[in-house]
């Protein structure tokens, strides 16, 4: 077969869900030892269509041919079985069970050919880790480890199944820009050995970095397919959206104001009780953002838990508006005036199998308007959920749609939505722009630069360091649980990138 025979095609899928034409005669190739970029805004149609690939949903129209000849998948083994791997923007894991066993899963190495042999499984997945260098403990259990790592287990999970044709939705949306590197390494050299790559990406540099090919897909229709070659961010960005993008926001400076936001000498242990935020202690100014730049694990998770008050500080103090708050929980944290749009938006920020009024009402339900004298007056929570959706562009359905059938980019969008609207005091805001294309980008970062104007103290924790950059008045940056730099507006990428890898804690010791 040459290289330019497909080996995948998707030829006029059509997939209707209720109110929603998601695919509307889409047609994709694929080709042997190539990297097939899928581009498009959140809601577009992009994970539906890989879906119906992956046969986890059925096309309403249209065929699927690998190798010249048509198939059909009825579920996801029969998509495994023909050589395809998926690893799913929504981590498809058992968080009780280890790394190992959650990768093995219906592949288990056996003794006797009946009984686990977990040792064998463990040092599978230990060769595999450090094959392609993915730190990993493999006993660890899943509900332990973080995001970043968990979106590494996924990876090892599709590498593991050994599939020829692997399906990527967002890989790199939980990895720091040294891990997207490394796993850009590893995806090159899959190619090199015969595999190819269906990559779906809202970051239009390493679509322009990694991909062979470029498919653009706007509200449910192809678009062009073209080549990597000549390809723009602004064109693809154009092609995506249907109109101008500005890929960086224009930010005035800022005017800083009182301190609403105050961390002094703060320590926080992890899940194992071990250190893992040092004698921390800063401030945020109404009227500016002040960023905290650091590699994924460096103590960011439990420094926002410990502030917003999912997880109890071991010493130290918070104080939002010149209040002390000692050990308060995040309902007393709301109450104070501090809005949080979590890092793992699915397990922090909504209820998937509520609907989407009754997520953006689950702060204040029990405050007028949506209630009053233990009454609750659903028809208010509704107007209200219609006035969000609009105002942030929430597509995929209305107030009565279930939050888990909203794309990751929606679901973002309404809680980054629900929390501004609240007009909290201090925002704390991780990983805002996670998993959005880049025209939602260009809103939230517009938008976070409006909140600051405003008068709001906004706390940015970011992996993506040039999001950092562009969005902070002040930068900080994190090592190992302690604030090793701060930097004015402006700062060295270089620099900061080198912080973040302990050079600084390095120059101090020697």
């Amino acid at each position: 077969m040459e290289a330019s025979t497909p080996i995948l095609e998707l030829r006029g899928i059509t997939k209707r869900f209720p109110g929603v034409l998601a695919n509307d005669h889409v047609d994709f190739d694929l080709r042997r030892n190539e990297v097939h970029a899928l581009l498009g805004e959140n809601g577009a149609g992009k994970s539906t269509l890989m879906n119906i690939l992956y046969g986890l949903y059925s096309a309403d129209e249209g065929e699927i041919r690998i190798g010249g000849k048509p198939v059909t998948f009825n579920s996801a083994k029969d998509a495994i079985d023909a050589g395809i791997g998926m690893v799913h923007q929504h981590f498809m894991l058992i968080p009780v069970m280890t790394v190992a066993e959650n990768i093995v899963l219906a592949q288990e190495p056996t003794r006797a050919g009946v009984l686990l042999d977990y040792d064998a499984a463990r040092e599978r997945v230990r060769h595999l880790s450090e094959t392609f260098r993915f730190a990993i403990d493999p006993d660890a259990r899943v509900e332990e480890i973080t995001v970043g790592q968990q979106q590494r287990v996924e990876i090892l999970k599709a590498l593991y199944r050994r599939a020829d044709i692997l399906i990527l939705d967002e890989p790199t949306a939980v990895l720091t820009p040294p891990e997207a590197t490394e796993l850009f390494g590893i995806l090159r050299t899959l190619v090199r050995e015969g595999m190819s790559v269906i990559f779906i990406s809202h970051k239009l540099n390493e679509v322009l970095e990694i991909a062979d090919r470029i498919t653009v897909v706007r509200r449910g229709k192809k678009i062009d397919t073209v080549p990597r070659e000549g390809a723009t961010e602004e064109g693809l960005a154009r092609a995506m959206v249907g109109r101008e993008v500005l890929l960086r926001v224009e930010r005035p400076p800022a005017t800083p104001g009182e301190r609403l936001l105050e961390v002094e000498g703060l320590e926080v242990r992890d899940d194992r009780d071990l250190p893992a935020v040092r004698d921390v202690s800063f401030h945020v100014r109404a009227g500016e953002i002040v960023g905290i730049a650091g590699v994924d694990g460096n103590g960011q998770s439990e420094l926002i838990e410990a502030i917003t008050g999912l997880r109890r500080a071991h010493s130290g103090t918070v104080k939002v508006a010149g209040r002390v708050l000692v050990h308060a929980s995040p309902r007393e944290m709301l109450d104070a005036g501090v809005g949080h749009v979590p890092e793992d938006r699915q397990r922090r920020g909504l209820v998937l199998e509520f609907p989407i009024a009754e997520n953006v009402a689950l702060h204040d339900y029990n405050k007028e308007p949506d209630s009053k004298w233990g009454w609750l007056f659903p028809q208010r929570l509704v107007e209200h959920a219609r006035k969000l959706i609009k105002e942030f562009d929430v597509r995929g359905g209305g107030p009565y749609t279930r939050a888990g059938a909203l794309s990751g980019g929606n679901q973002q969008k309404l809680v980054v939505g629900r929390e501004v609207d609240r007009d909290p005091k201090v925002l704390i805001a991780a990983q805002p722009t996670r998993g959005l294309d880049v025209g939602a980008i260009e809103y939230m970062h517009r938008r976070l630069v409006e909140e600051r104007d405003e008068g709001r103290a906004i706390l940015l924790v970011s992996l993506e360091l040039e999001e950092v950059l562009a969005l902070s008045d002040r930068i900080l940056v994190i090592y190992e649980g302690q604030i090793v730099a701060e930097h004015a507006s402006g700062a060295s990428e270089e620099e900061i990138g080198l912080e973040m890898l302990g050079a600084k804690r390095q120059e101090a010791v020697a």
